[in-house]
């Protein structure tokens, strides 16, 4: 499952300078909303992680708080400047996703939040994630869904899909297929928890969260396959013979 675009891939690493040199933190969500994700995978202390397509630096920054190694790869150079400037105690390579500047089974955890339905070559993206991380490692994907209103509707029929972007989606047995077809194993899934973290802050007040403790993790009332976004907890598969 390749996306098709009439964009390259120069085309998606210059929209996304402009957005990081224009709109920098404001283009995503606030720090609070990247811990749940450390959280999920189990990460412990003095373990090391990748981000792919780690953006300015949000989960870095949320890794180093729980006390681990974090270390980023995006293919904007403003966002690689802006994460090592942010999370100076990690570190940020400009770098494509299929293509990684690491070495075999470096990793004990690697995280892709919102990135993998931009890639133009998934499987190839997905190949360099599982070659980077150790046999026993785990990963966090959080995916676009595409059976959802706002994406059939608002996006595709009404035509607000940042095509610039590479922006896409595919639906939960679509991304399950993908992922088994790469090598992963799927240990959970869960519906994005943004929107249960802001009712939360509301509640919250002018009280500060400590990004370091674990918080609820929300369920869906809706069948998950309805819900925005995944977040698939998985796992590495052994290599299987040709």
């Amino acid at each position: 499952m390749t996306a098709s675009s009439d964009y390259t891939q120069d085309d998606v690493r210059a929209w996304f300078d402009s957005t990081y040199e224009e709109q920098g933190f404001k283009y995503l969500r606030p720090i609070d909303a990247y811990p749940i994700f450390v959280q999920l995978l189990g990460a412990r202390p003095g373990e090391s992680l990748l981000d792919v397509a780690c953006g300015p630096g949000l989960l870095l920054k949320a890794a180093t708080l729980r006390g681990l190694e974090a270390t980023g790869a995006d293919i904007s150079a403003r966002a690689v400047e802006i994460a090592n400037q942010y999370v100076p105690e990690a570190q940020a390579h400009e770098s494509n996703a299929e293509s990684l500047p690491f070495e075999d089974g470096t990793f004990d955890n690697v995280t892709c939040i919102g990135a993998i339905e931009r890639f133009f070559d998934r499987p190839k993206a997905l190949a360099e994630m599982r070659r980077v991380a150790r046999d026993d490692a785990r990963f966090c994907f959080m995916v676009r869904n595409a059976s959802t209103l706002v994406w059939t509707l608002w996006r595709k029929l009404l035509g607000k899909q940042n095509k610039a972007g590479h922006q896409d989606a595919l639906d939960l047995e679509q991304w399950k297929e993908l992922f088994a077809q790469n090598g992963f194993g799927v240990r959970e899934v869960h519906m994005d928890q943004w929107w249960r973290q802001r009712l939360r802050k509301v509640f919250r007040g002018f009280r500060k969260r400590d990004l370091r403790r674990d918080e609820p993790v929300a369920r869906p009332w809706i069948p998950m396959r309805y819900v925005n976004e995944f977040i698939f907890i998985l796992e590495k598969l052994p290599d299987t013979a040709s």
